[in-house]
């Protein structure tokens, strides 16, 4: 099943509006202020992330929490999911990997989110809709993930490819976490070059070739890290779509530096 989805496509799914930003006015403002008819605010830190601490800025949440987090948003696992943020899918895309994870059947992402729906013409709304108590039950282990020992050991054994802006790899800023630097033997492929100026995904082909240009090649393992797992989520999506399996290291560079032993390239 294809991941991505058109507006034209969208029909009779639960909608969550995923909007959030590392920095800035909380999401549900933009909610808010407008949003698809019949969509669900979802928060990314509360409903799609365990609290902040040595696991990381966006640890996995317990399976009973999540559950109860999208029942309560009326997920059901027999009904589809659409998920969308702003534009590039970046908070999107950690809806739709944890969704899957927990083993939802069916959930895609708005390709070009809230702005391609404003862009077409499709109708918004303030209206908040009353949600019917939905029946998910959510099944970890539906998409691989990583440890940090088994990030590390990727790094050097297969492709480890870093989803941050290319600057916070090399070391030479770190804006959130108390270390800068990277996983030793990383790769350097910042999720912003996933998607077009609109926010769309790239074709399948372009990714495809972007991905081979880092090692990406067949038999070989690959995983995806950020800063706190949210961007690493867009990352292995941009891979799904280029038809490359990859698991997540959930915890990501906020989990790596809590242990001072753990070593740090920069450059």
């Amino acid at each position: 099943m294809n991941p991505l989805i058109s507006p034209d496509e969208v029909g009779e799914a639960t909608i969550l509006d995923v909007r959030w930003r590392l920095a800035g006015a909380p999401g549900i403002e933009s909610y808010r202020e407008g949003h698809l008819p019949g969509a669900v605010f979802c928060d990314l830190n509360g409903d799609l992330a365990a609290p902040p601490g040595a696991g990381g800025r966006h640890p996995l949440p317990d399976a009973d929490d999540f559950q109860e987090a999208m029942r309560r948003l009326g997920v059901s696992g027999s009904r589809p999911v659409v998920v969308y943020d702003d534009a590039d899918s970046t908070a999107a895309a950690r809806a739709w990997w944890t969704l899957r994870y927990f083993g939802h059947p069916e959930v895609r992402v708005l390709d070009g989110g809230y702005r391609r729906w404003v862009d077409e013409g499709h109708p918004v709304t303030k209206e908040e809709p009353v949600t019917e108590q939905g029946d998910f039950t959510a099944r970890p282990g539906g998409m691989p993930v990583l440890d940090a020992e088994q990030a590390g050991a990727l790094a050097e054994d297969g492709v480890l490819l870093d989803a941050r802006a290319a600057e916070r790899h090399r070391g030479d800023v770190e804006p959130v976490d108390p270390v800068a630097g990277h996983i030793p033997g990383a790769v350097s492929a910042p999720t912003s070059e996933n998607v077009d100026p609109s926010g769309r995904f790239h074709p399948a082909e372009f990714l495809r070739e972007r991905f081979i240009s880092y090692g990406v090649l067949p038999e070989v393992p690959v995983g995806a890290y950020c800063g706190s797992g949210v961007t690493a989520a867009h990352e292995v999506l941009a891979l799904d779509l280029a038809g490359v399996p990859a698991a997540l290291y959930v915890g990501s560079w906020s989990n790596w530096v809590t242990d001072p032993s753990r070593p740090v390239a920069k450059g």
